[in-house]
């Protein structure tokens, strides 16, 4: 029997409204007790260990994540963006379709889970293809993906296109309880933007990629899923309109929800245009940056690690969605990590790919933005991580609850620390936050009750 007993920590399991200094026993990979209980239970040969001043939480839920496996292994493997993952503090990550080939098919899935069992660090769960090969023209055997083990469908990376097309996806995902997670962006609206279009893509000569090109889908998938009844999660928001249209749907019921990632509540569109005009001369940020420590480490102009999509936006939007994380519209968190080759992005701006890699550094930007600015607890931002993805998603996953699986992360909501390029796990290094001071960090990462990651503590 195994036995690992964590002292005196600050228990957070917003799932069960629980929030008190507490022991917490982990026996056979599974939550035995916690309390008072837990150390009179904790059989001889227990590992101990001391967690005095760092907060305990079910372990972090990544519901966004590339691992470019199969087919883009230069990128990232399971084997490296799990171990990433567990340096971030995540327990669980949800994969992407868009390998190559697409897992729009069973033996796709099937291929993912076996290379899980061999190379993962933490739990990997599947997404299947909306449609065929991602290409939005006719639909992939949902049942039988479902059936292989998928927790949700989606075509992220492309947008379905096709209206009647998109409302037979949540038609026969309803069936299957499965929810559609979709990447809002209208191709006709976007076309070949770049860029959020705006003063700094005018200033910078970039093509524009205006927030109507989101908003137009999030309003389309509103519509569609008050027609069908069926499940829509709108991916990676970054527009203050998709956040009201968001907002107003719940209020009426709509089974619609969102997710933002870390560096559209932290960075906007001026970023693409250097550090020099995001930071005054006195260090001070003059978009309204709110972090640990001032200035950040510099970057020229037309710099590709901020290229993403959808992009980085402007104040306003970006004021908006963390609006939208403090009223509860959005309840999810993710990191959207999108490795690349290096020398994919060490190309001019308009022809670098599109995405950044963020499992190590989505906690302490959450804590930075949301906590330690005060729009959010401790308890409200772990939901985000834990509850909100576990529902969605229909994982047992999620809670401390005793019987439960012991996946469980430990982190330093204090800890300062540098984002170092060298200290990373992930196979790529396309990350803008490189050399950043942060604030936060995770210091355990326990996964079926093993420690998985650990830094300073014992």
């Amino acid at each position: 029997m195994s036995a690992l007993l964590l002292m005196g920590g600050r228990v957070i399991d917003a799932g069960n409204r629980f929030d008190a200094t507490a022991d917490v026993l982990v026996k056979d990979g599974k939550i035995a007790a916690i309390g008072p209980e837990a150390g009179a239970q904790a059989p001889e040969g227990t590992e101990r260990m001391d967690v005095k001043g760092l907060v305990v939480c079910p372990g972090l839920i990544d519901m966004h994540v590339h691992l470019r496996e199969p087919g883009q292994a230069a990128k990232e493997t399971i084997a490296t963006g799990t171990a990433a993952a567990a340096r971030g503090g995540l327990t669980s990550v949800v994969c992407m379709p868009n390998t190559a080939p697409v897992i729009d098919h069973s033996g796709g899935v099937a291929l993912i889970q076996n290379l899980a069992a061999e190379q993962g660090l933490v739990n990997l769960f599947i997404t299947g293809a909306i449609t065929k090969n991602i290409a939005g023209e006719e639909l992939a055997p949902i049942g039988s993906l479902k059936k292989a083990g998928v927790v949700a469908i989606t075509d992220d990376g492309h947008c379905p296109q096709n209206n009647d097309l998109m409302r037979r996806a949540l038609e026969y995902a309803k069936m299957f309880n499965l929810p559609v997670l979709d990447h809002c962006q209208d191709y006709s609206l976007v076309s070949d933007g770049v860029m959020h279009e705006g003063y700094w893509s005018t200033v910078l000569g970039l093509r524009g990629w205006p927030s109507a090109g989101e908003e137009m889908i999030v309003a389309r998938n509103i519509l569609l899923a008050e027609t069908t009844g069926g499940r829509v999660h709108c991916q990676h928001l970054s527009a203050a309109g998709s956040v009201k249209l968001l907002r107003e749907a719940k209020k009426r019921g709509v089974p619609i929800s969102g997710e933002a990632c870390p560096h559209h509540f932290t960075l906007t569109d001026s970023a693409v245009a250097g550090s020099d005009k995001f930071w005054s001369a006195d260090g001070r940020n003059i978009y309204g940056f709110e972090s640990a420590g001032a200035p950040q480490a510099a970057w020229p102009a037309y710099d590709t690690n901020f290229k993403m999509n959808p992009p980085l936006r402007s104040a306003k939007d970006r004021d908006a969605i963390l609006g939208g994380l403090q009223d509860g519209t959005i309840e999810i968190l993710c990191s959207d990590h999108a490795p690349h080759c290096g020398y994919e992005k060490e190309v001019e701006f308009d022809y670098a790919p599109f995405g950044i890699t963020g499992l190590e550094t989505e906690l302490a930007l959450a804590l930075m933005q949301l906590y330690h600015t005060k729009r959010l607890g401790l308890p409200e931002l772990i939901a985000k991580f834990t509850v909100g993805p576990a529902e969605l998603l229909g994982l047992k996953k999620g809670t401390l609850s005793v019987g439960a699986d012991a996946d469980i992360t430990v982190f330093d909501p204090e800890r300062e620390w540098v984002f170092e390029r060298k200290e990373t796990a992930s196979k790529s290094t396309n990350s803008p936050f490189y050399g950043w001071k942060m604030k936060g960090k995770a210091v355990a990462t326990i996964v079926a009750g093993e420690k998985v990651w650990g830094n300073g503590v014992n």
